[in-house]
């Protein structure tokens, strides 16, 4: 193990940079294989907004594609302009937010139910796409459960190490290995963004996740660091600022738009990071990966067993739903209700649309004594 200051370069920090798999490996794929991005830029650029706020916030801070505007890019088969495009307006969208105060006068008026039901509503989401991810091979995933409950506080073979080492070596035995590339260079390339592109990507994905972003990787996310770092705190704007300048900045090198997570800030935390060294790493490794192994990125994703994955994501799931402990009065019980309902029916911009509005009613009824 070593220790810089307060960064902890260690199997458990390597161990938790591996934690929010789930969010990364599907959607990196279907912008590759589907959109046709450019494996490279998407990579490096990730790897660099990784090391950069690992480096920054020194603690674990999850850098994750929008999911959104990822499953309409790839249901849609948009072109890589559009996905760099969209990635651009949802810099100036959370730059604004950030800079105007709108953000900060959203979360104030969000209340901690709302927050706790937005919270749960994604450990069962995340959940649930784990099941799906099984696909019948539950002796795998039954395996990869007990794995993770025998190994995840080990310092010196963490559970998402050995999962990535019993999925490689399941790869090896099934020949997808094979597929592998010999190591080349590719540098990130450099691009002009057509902006005619820009309101086609609003409309068809970008308006639907602002909603969603402030939610779970705002809102949500800065409660979550406070909950696991008491002494800690990153306000809401300070997360609002990241997404814009990342944003703004990536697609010119061919990054996807991209989010922070309460769900994988839930994952890094669960497997293991603790400190800014989980982002270094996990940064380090995508800017590897993506300068010598990016032609055979999508295959290697593609190829990993996803069960091992899917065990993963319902323990996060798990994990998240743990936070209910807190709660003790049966308004907050009503408010997480709507907000789950509705995330789970709906989506998560409905669920916080839903629980502010019970909020506010059962609020107003209190007042008027009834």
């Amino acid at each position: 193990m070593a220790r810089i200051g307060s960064f902890e370069f260690s199997l458990r920090e390597l161990g938790g940079s591996l934690g929010d798999l789930g969010t990364l490996l599907p959607l990196a794929v279907g912008y590759i294989t589907v959109c046709g991005v450019n494996p490279a830029g998407m990579l490096v650029f990730l790897g660099l907004a990784n090391i950069i706020t690992g480096v920054i916030y020194r603690l674990p801070m999850p850098i994750e594609p929008m999911k959104v505007l990822a499953v309409m890019a790839i249901a849609q088969v948009w072109s890589p302009g559009q996905v760099y495009v969209s990635a651009f307006a949802m810099g100036i969208t959370w730059l604004l937010l950030g800079l105007s105060g709108a953000i900060n006068w959203i979360a104030a008026r969000t209340p901690h139910s709302v927050i706790r039901g937005i919270q749960f509503s994604l450990g069962i989401l995340l959940a649930m796409q784990g099941f799906r991810m099984i696909q019948g091979a539950w002796f795998l995933a039954a395996v990869s459960i007990l794995i993770i409950i025998l190994l995840r506080d080990n310092r010196f073979a963490p559970a998402s190490l050995v999962l990535v080492a019993v999925g490689i070596a399941l790869m090896a035995f099934r020949g997808d290995l094979s597929s592998i590339q010999p190591m080349s260079l590719a540098l990130p390339p450099l691009l002009k963004l057509d902006m005619s592109l820009l309101w086609p990507a609003m409309r068809d994905g970008g308006f639907s996740q602002i909603p969603l972003t402030a939610t779970n990787a705002v809102i949500a996310t800065s409660a979550l660091i406070s909950k696991y770092w008491q002494d800690r705190s990153v306000s809401v704007r300070q997360l609002s600022l990241n997404m814009g300048i990342m944003n703004l900045l990536g697609p010119f090198i061919g990054g996807i738009p991209l989010c922070h997570g309460a769900g994988g800030l839930a994952g890094q935390y669960y497997f293991g990071a603790r400190t800014g060294g989980a982002n270094i790493i996990e940064g380090s490794l995508e800017i590897l990966l993506g300068i010598f192994l990016s032609g055979s990125i999508a295959s290697m994703f593609r190829s990993f067993p996803t069960a091992i994955v899917g065990a993963m994501m319902i323990m996060v799931g798990i994990e998240l739903a743990k936070f209910l402990e807190s709660v003790r009065s049966s308004r907050d019980w009503i408010v997480i209700g709507a907000t789950v309902a509705f995330s789970i029916y709906f989506n998560m911009a409905a669920g916080f649309a839903a629980g502010l509005a019970v909020s506010w009613i059962i609020g107003r009824l209190q007042r008027a004594g009834l």
